[in-house]
């Protein structure tokens, strides 16, 4: 990777993702696209173009001015939002997705994007999931990760393609807000731990799903992405996490630095339906075996690390 174009790149994980490249092979070498400009410092530490993912011509024009050599493709609508909207979300997700694999056959570009624990369905084993299962997803985001991850498939048999891809869990980061994902709650509560001591969850106790911290999930990108390539067998799909939780847990876990935290319960019934259809916890072997993946955070530490970023936002003195 040397000249990286990021779509999405002022989402959850595009936002932090653009930095953190930035950080590695300059600012002037990471492209940062989205469908608008923000104050971020996404937007503005670096090249920013307003990219519609719909639109192939004007990806095309973004990543030929730049003379990108690699293409991670972020911008999509997430779960309960996908679900709400499901053909908006399927010309989104799948058309933005062939417009992204087409610049970079046209290009020669290395290519990431990510998958997810939704492209599992409710006939997938719930414990340990196997890298290689039946996947039977019942939602249009998991509908269009399994087809995402055949079409990147597709086209590194086909043209050749160095297409690249992660199942990600729930996501938990400090820096940016969730944008209608299933496993927001784990984000959600921790800024109302902070702000009001107390947290209403809309999945219900006992409702386990993996998750990992953001800086874990980052790294997982790099080190795939600089991987050796005559290593990877799976390729677009790799089973990766760091933790399996349900709600009592990361309160019991908030509770350690806020005694006082209380957490309530308001299910919803379509993002409960959508939690119990994905795994309690998977096997991430293969990406341990083909690239080295590991994770530095727990719950306990990613708690502990979420508080002490966050606090200052609300200007409380919370021990540890």
């Amino acid at each position: 990777m040397k000249r990286i174009l990021i779509t999405g790149a002022l989402g959850q994980i595009g936002s932090e993702l653009t930095l953190k490249l930035r950080d590695i092979y300059g600012a002037d070498n990471v492209i940062a696209t989205d469908i608008k400009k923000n104050d971020s410092e996404a937007a503005q530490s670096g090249p920013f173009e307003v990219v519609d993912v719909t639109d192939l011509k004007r990806m095309g024009e973004v990543a030929q001015k730049y003379q990108v050599d690699t293409i991670m493709h972020l911008a999509a609508l997430l779960s309960a939002t996908a679900e709400a909207k499901p053909v908006f979300a399927w010309n989104l997700n799948m058309g933005g997705l062939l417009n992204a694999l087409e610049t970079a056959k046209e290009l020669k570009a290395q290519f990431f994007t990510p998958s997810s624990i939704g492209a599992f369905g409710p006939t997938t084993p719930k414990d340990q999931t196997p890298q290689d299962t039946i996947m039977r997803p019942t939602t249009m985001y998991g509908v269009n990760k399994v087809a995402g991850e055949l079409l990147a498939d597709y086209y590194y048999h086909k043209y050749g393609v160095d297409t690249r891809g992660l199942r990600f869990p729930g996501l938990i980061s400090y820096v940016a807000l969730p944008g209608g994902g299933t496993t927001d709650y784990a984000v959600e509560i921790y800024y109302e731990a902070l702000k009001n001591g107390r947290y209403t969850c809309y999945i219900d106790k006992g409702t386990y799903m993996d998750m990992m911290y953001m800086p874990d999930a980052l790294n997982a990108i790099v080190d795939l992405m600089e991987a050796d390539p005559s290593k990877l067998i799976h390729r677009n799909s790799f089973n990766v996490t760091a933790m399996s939780f349900d709600p009592e847990e990361i309160a019991a876990s908030i509770k350690k630095h806020i005694p006082g935290f209380k957490l309530m319960y308001d299910v919803d019934p379509v993002r409960q339906q959508i939690a119990e259809s994905w795994p309690n916890s998977i096997d991430a072997t293969a990406a341990k075996e083909e690239w080295g993946f590991t994770f530095e955070y727990d719950l306990d530490k990613m708690t502990k690390d979420m508080i002490e970023k966050l606090k200052p936002k609300f200007q409380m003195k919370i021990s540890s």
